[in-house]
């Protein structure tokens, strides 16, 4: 008799039995956490299968979650998505730095010189994080949900970012996360991204031209804190046909007048970056 076991169709769990410093359980509970608040909203199955973790084992963690209230379940869709304990343990975190109290009156004001949605982001690895959001009174205008994230060679605040960076911290982000194409804009090449980088150091404000979404453009600088690295940026957004190339400049300068308002309000300190970026003709990362 063929005693050779079947595959179970299935990836290989990513969590591995438990070693020295570590819990298998409380890995497993904290990457279930981590994949609902990513999928925002996800089956049982899927999350089993996403994360190789046997259906019955992710069932009880959810069910676990959904008591202390980390997560919820639709029982019309037969979906999880995150619960209200997990938002008040991110607004704890966000209490604690102060960032979103202090820039949301002058997020309004951004947001009334420009006639734009202001937005205000934090790094995370290679992506922003959006925290906070200001929406313009227009008709027509950009909408990022609290806790949406994107890359940050496409993204206004991300480059902003990411100008203010030595070239070994950006190059190490550009291997660990590449430079995926969401438009025809993107800036897909470590050459033109560098080259992009250059600019906005020079004049303190990115100018994203469509490089995330079609028909929308952005405009961020970043923020510093006490020990003059980036924490976090703001920007506006909207409509590619509110953003004139004459205008730009003028809607930069307002900008990056917010951010800095916002960096002396929390303590911090604009820097020039460890070393230059280089130009257009940087080799490939």
């Amino acid at each position: 008799m063929n005693t050779q076991k079947r595959p179970r169709g299935r990836p290989k769990s990513q969590f591995k039995e438990s070693t020295a410093g570590t819990m298998q359980s409380l890995d497993r509970a904290l990457g279930v956490l981590v994949a609902v608040a990513k999928s925002e909203q996800a089956t049982l199955t899927d999350l089993s299968l996403s994360l190789g973790v046997p259906t019955a084992t992710t069932h009880r963690i959810l069910t676990t979650l959904q008591k202390h209230r980390f997560v919820a379940f639709n029982e019309e869709h037969q979906s999880w998505s995150i619960g209200i304990e997990a938002y008040r343990t991110g607004a704890s975190f966000m209490n604690r730095t102060s960032l979103t109290e202090v820039s949301r009156p002058i997020m309004r004001l951004l947001m009334e010189k420009t006639g734009e949605t202001a937005n205000l982001a934090i790094p995370d690895g290679a992506e922003v994080v959006f925290v906070e959001q200001i929406e313009t009174l227009h008709p027509i205008r950009a909408f990022f949900a609290r806790g949406a994230r994107t890359s940050m060679h496409a993204s206004g605040i991300g480059k902003a970012i990411l100008s203010t960076m030595s070239e070994e911290h950006v190059r190490r982000l550009l291997i660990s996360s590449g430079l995926q194409a969401f438009t025809d804009n993107t800036l897909t090449s470590p050459a033109s991204l560098f080259a992009d980088l250059t600019e906005t150091r020079a004049r303190g404000y990115s100018y994203d031209r469509e490089e995330r979404y079609l028909g929308m453009s952005c405009i961020g600088s970043a923020i510093f804190d006490e020990r003059g690295e980036a924490c976090g940026g703001v920007s506006i957004s909207g409509p590619s046909t509110r953003f004139d190339s004459l205008r730009v400049p003028e809607l930069g300068a307002i900008v990056a007048e917010a951010a800095g308002q916002i960096s002396q309000l929390i303590g911090g300190r604009g820097r020039e970056p460890a070393s230059s970026l280089p130009a257009s003709n940087t080799p490939t990362a």
